[in-house]
């Protein structure tokens, strides 16, 4: 069984210093400079981000799923992205494709509107949880573990550290040797 390495008040902070970390990279750019090229670094599924926007956008919807797949869990319902079927490589890299490329069609401010949006929405989703109820199994849908391990399972890239996705994406360029 899959156990949570964070406490509630830890996963909220641990998102939060996460989110931060892309609000500081992107805070006072504007559109032009938000779309120019941009070194991102790759995830476990190859390259899809060839700028901020791009990263908004790519930590946006995966932010979005985190959020369904608690609020699924909550209500007894495994998601659709937990199921085994989506769990892929190939199809990992096709919703990777298909949420940047549908990034790229919004404009930076209402991208970084919702981005504001979604945060507030899986912060607060996040702390209504207690310690007995971070741990308690029943979180529906066939999910082998606690609400917490499974915000940690869907908010964290493979095997990287919780809750830092855009950390993950924002590590330096590698030098030219």
């Amino acid at each position: 069984m899959r156990t949570a390495k964070t406490t509630p008040e830890q996963a909220v902070a641990l998102f939060r210093a996460d989110q931060q970390l892309l609000l500081d990279r992107i805070n006072g750019l504007k559109e032009e400079d938000l779309r120019a090229p941009y070194y991102v670094s790759d995830g476990p599924l190859g390259h899809f981000c060839d700028s901020l926007h791009d990263l908004v956008g790519h930590i946006l919807m995966w932010d979005e799923i985190t959020l369904a797949v608690l609020r699924d869990a909550r209500a007894g319902r495994l998601h659709w992205s937990i199921d085994p079927r989506w769990e892929t490589p190939e199809i990992g890299s096709a919703l990777n494709i298909g949420g940047v490329e549908a990034a790229r069609h919004i404009p930076s401010d209402l991208l970084l509107h919702r981005y504001h949006s979604v945060a507030e929405a899986l912060v607060a989703e996040l702390e209504q949880y207690d310690e007995d109820t971070w741990t308690d199994p029943s979180t529906g849908g066939g999910f082998d573990g606690g609400i917490g391990a499974l915000a940690e399972y869907a908010s964290t890239p493979p095997n990287q550290v919780v809750f830092g996705h855009a950390a993950r994406h924002l590590q330096p360029e590698p030098s030219a040797a």
